[in-house]
């Protein structure tokens, strides 16, 4: 399972020109699910990403995780990360998972997310989103399990 967290001022996903999904400051993830993912990697994910401390303290350190900052979430399923890019000019996508199975596992990130109190917001899975974001820094990491 792979994150690429944003630290973001605000985001925004669009599908068919309606907002499903809106946050002010906080984290935009875009998650990607692999065939050998479970629900406890899942689980574990999700706590790597509430507790990732990204955001400055007073001190102008990343120090502060997004619960501290009491952020908000975005989550967009974005299976493109797991492809395997190494050869050729075209990427495969071997390495993603099939999609009833990463949508269930997309899901349980969400619950996980929202189980520790954060509020979650989403794109659709498997949609055509328009996501837009005013990174802040920009600050971008990838975490994967």
């Amino acid at each position: 399972m792979i994150a690429l967290i944003q630290r973001v001022s605000h985001a925004n996903v669009v599908v068919e020109n309606e907002t499903v999904g809106e946050i002010g400051q906080g984290l935009l993830v875009l998650l990607a699910v692999e065939p050998e993912d479970t629900e406890q990697k899942t689980a574990r994910l999700a706590e790597r990403v509430a507790g990732y401390r990204i955001f400055e303290d007073e001190h102008g350190k990343m120090n502060l995780n997004v619960g501290q900052i009491d952020g908000d979430i975005l989550v967009i399923s974005q299976f493109t990360l797991a492809a395997d890019t190494t050869r050729g000019m075209r990427p495969s996508f071997s390495k993603a998972a099939e999609p009833a199975f990463s949508d269930n596992m997309y899901r349980l990130f969400c619950t996980s997310l929202r189980e520790k109190g954060f509020t979650v917001q989403t794109g659709i899975f498997g949609a055509d989103m328009k996501v837009s974001l005013l990174n802040d820094g920009p600050v971008t990491f990838q975490l994967t399990i």
